[in-house]
């Protein structure tokens, strides 16, 4: 076997790689974890974890999670010649185990305060001994690309260069859907980047039966004459007719070819709006008699479950009006718009237009794929890469938004969570819009033109197929001083994370991919002895 490269996406849901056959061009085999190694939502848990635990801890797992990935591809270590990262600016800090607090505190004054000397976060090669824990030859080149400033980084970058949007002459938007969402807009000469928190439901997470796209999961659900055709991904990652179903109960009308084992976030786009084009949703509830709607006897989805993609819909409307603000134009202006990642892959474009995903004057859509996993299989092909887009981070600098600082964004969120989660009416909400003096939102164009450019997210898994991991890192086995081993903190954990050890007594075991980490702490708060303490102890093997 010849030399090896290998491309990773570092994405906050999820990590994606590759290996490249580099003598031959080829792909040879494809790994996705279905979760993110730290504990955590967002890539805001990410971070707050990292901080918490320590920088070392949140490194050491990510890294423990990249070996493994690297182990299930299934070639020879010392046949890697060159590895390439993608992802953003705090997932690649954690990878490298540089300073994150700087990511963590907009303010120059109070990063001056801690003593936080931001690091440089340029293009870099580095051989895979600077990478602590690291199990590859040491002389391994590790590629590292640089961000544009604070949260926009390296997959914002990778998403402008495959989308082509910086030789578009329309104004034109970009966003990479998912858990963190990037966006950039284009307006005459200038770029816009922007970047948010957008939320796990978009990634199927933090819904009831939500997954990532992986086989088994709902993807779309279509109208038909007798009930809602669910169309789920078979083992190719491809879509096929699944069961016919009665969205008002629980009953399979008509079996398909695969059966449903959950709902991933594309799938949370399209059975929102065939709620609410059938009357069944009336924001936040669902007007069923068991305030479900139902995708057949195992997989349902809840008013819970609508807050929750609400959250995302709305910071991603919100990120696209604080965008459209900052270049003096209204979001019904931009009538292009670019849709990446494995999100932006499979959601029904037309349905993610309607219900406020793509901007609403879009008249031509394109579907793009997994552009940060493409990104860093260039740069293991052709290193050169690397300072391309380190050139292009340099001119970008100028015109970013931190929508965490941005009044604009802020008010836009606001009036969106009121939609949501409390039902506010759309004349309200506009009326609310103009007093913020936010610009218009015009109603969803009706019939854009939607192209999508490949049919899975990772067009070319290689020739051995994908592998799914649904273990991410080791789970930690932990003890407290007190513990009755009761297991009202397993019960009580929304994640299922927490279990009581095989060996039986007063032992947990932790799924730390599983864990929502310092957001959640319902684990401390459940247990009746007051004796769990959700602290770095859970996170040290």
């Amino acid at each position: 076997m010849g030399r090896i490269g290998v491309a990773l996406d570092l994405g906050t849901s999820g990590f994606r790689g590759q290996a490249v056959d580099l003598d031959a061009g080829e792909i040879m085999a494809t790994v996705i974890t279905a979760r993110h190694p730290l504990p955590g939502a967002n890539v805001m848990d990410h971070l707050n974890f990292a901080l918490e635990a320590g920088r070392e801890i949140a490194h050491g797992l990510v890294v423990e999670a990249v070996n493994l990935v690297i182990i299930r591809l299934g070639v020879p270590l010392n046949n890697i010649t060159r590895l390439a990262v993608c992802g953003n600016p705090i997932q690649l800090s954690l990878f490298e185990g540089i300073e994150i607090r700087d990511l963590a505190y907009a303010g120059e004054r109070k990063k001056k305060l801690l003593g936080i000397k931001p690091p440089k976060r340029n293009a870099k090669k580095l051989p895979a001994a600077d990478i602590a824990g690291l199990w590859l030859p040491a002389n391994v080149a590790v590629y590292i690309p640089g961000a544009v400033k604070h949260e926009i980084g390296a997959d914002a970058l990778a998403m402008m260069v495959k989308s082509n949007i910086l030789n578009t002459e329309a104004i034109t938007l970009v966003t990479d859907y998912g858990t963190n969402a990037e966006m950039a807009l284009k307006a005459g000469d200038k770029i816009f980047t922007g970047s948010c928190a957008a939320g796990p439901a978009l990634e199927g997470q933090h819904v009831e039966f939500g997954m990532l796209a992986a086989p088994g999961a709902v993807h779309d659900v279509e109208a038909e004459k007798a009930g809602y055709r669910c169309l789920v991904l078979n083992e190719d990652m491809r879509s096929v007719s699944g069961d016919l179903v009665d969205l008002t109960a629980s009953a399979t009308l008509e079996e398909g070819s695969v059966k449903a084992s959950g709902i991933t976030g594309t799938g949370v786009v399209s059975i929102i709006y065939e709620g609410l084009k059938a009357n069944l949703i009336r924001l936040p509830g669902i007007k069923t008699p068991s305030q479900k709607l139902h995708l057949g006897r195992e997989v349902s989805f809840s008013q819970r479950d609508i807050v929750e993609a609400g959250k995302a819909i709305g910071a991603v409307r919100a990120g696209f009006i604080t965008l459209a603000h900052a270049a003096g134009i209204r979001p019904g202006d931009i009538t292009t718009a670019f849709m990446a990642g494995a999100s932006g892959t499979y959601v029904n474009a037309g349905k993610a237009l309607q219900v406020g995903l793509v901007p609403p004057g879009a008249q031509k859509i394109y579907q793009i794929g997994n552009t940060s996993l493409a990104m860093a299989r260039d740069i293991v092909i052709e290193p050169e890469e690397l300072w391309k887009l380190q050139e292009l981070a340099q001119k970008l600098r100028a015109n970013h938004c931190m929508f965490g600082e941005s009044p604009v964004f802020e008010r836009a969120y606001l009036l969106e969570m009121s939609l949501w989660g409390e039902g506010m009416p759309w004349d309200q909400y506009h009326r609310f819009s103009k007093i913020y003096k936010l610009p218009e939102l015009i109603s969803p164009n009706p019939n854009p033109e939607i192209k999508r450019l490949h049919d899975r997210d990772i067009p070319d898994p290689g020739r051995r197929g994908a592998t799914y991991m649904d273990v991410v890192g080791y789970p930690r086995r932990v003890a407290f001083a007190g513990c009755t081993g009761c297991g009202a903190c397993v019960d009580g954990c929304p994640e299922k994370a927490l279990s009581l050890a095989a060996e039986g007594g007063a032992a947990l075991s932790i799924r730390l991919d599983r864990c929502n980490g310092t957001a959640c702490k319902r684990c401390e708060i459940n247990c009746p002895e007051k004796v769990f303490k959700f602290d770095v102890n859970l996170y040290s093997r």
